[in-house]
C-alpha cells in the first residue's frame, strides 16, 4: 500500500510530502488548478518517492503555470528524482534545484578543515 500523499501551501510554494505516484495523484490533479492558482514554486523535498507518474505530474504542472505565463521551479530534488528527471532526459523540460545533504556539507566542512 503506497503512503499518503499530502500538500500544504505557504505563501507561493506547494510543499508535497508523501509518495507522488500513480497510486497516490489522483486528489492532487483534481485539485491542480485551485493548488497552482498563485504559486511560483513546488517544494518536493518532503517527498519518500516519485514514480514516472509523478514526473508527468510535475511537468504537466509546469507547462500548466507556463501557459499562464508563470515559470513554475521545481526545489528540494533529491538524488533519486534528479536521476529519473535525467533518464527520461527532461533537464531543459523540467530544470530544478537540488537538495544538498546534511552529508555533502559535513563532508565540504570536513575538507576544508
Amino acid at each position: 500500500m503506497a503512503d499518503e500523499l499530502k500538500w500544504q501551501s505557504q505563501q507561493e510554494t506547494l510543499i508535497l510530502q508523501g509518495e507522488l505516484d500513480r497510486a497516490t495523484l489522483l486528489p492532487l490533479w483534481q485539485q491542480r488548478e485551485a493548488l497552482l492558482a498563485d504559486k511560483t514554486r513546488i517544494d518536493v523535498s518532503q517527498l519518500q518517492r516519485v514514480d514516472s507518474s509523478g514526473l508527468a505530474l510535475l511537468v504537466h504542472f509546469r507547462e500548466l503555470r507556463g501557459k499562464q505565463g508563470v515559470s513554475l521551479a521545481i526545489t528540494g530534488v533529491s538524488d533519486r528524482l534528479s536521476t529519473l528527471i535525467e533518464l527520461y532526459n527532461l533537464r531543459d523540460v523540467i530544470p530544478v534545484e537540488t537538495v544538498i545533504s546534511v552529508e555533502t556539507v559535513i563532508s565540504v566542512k570536513t575538507a576544508s578543515i
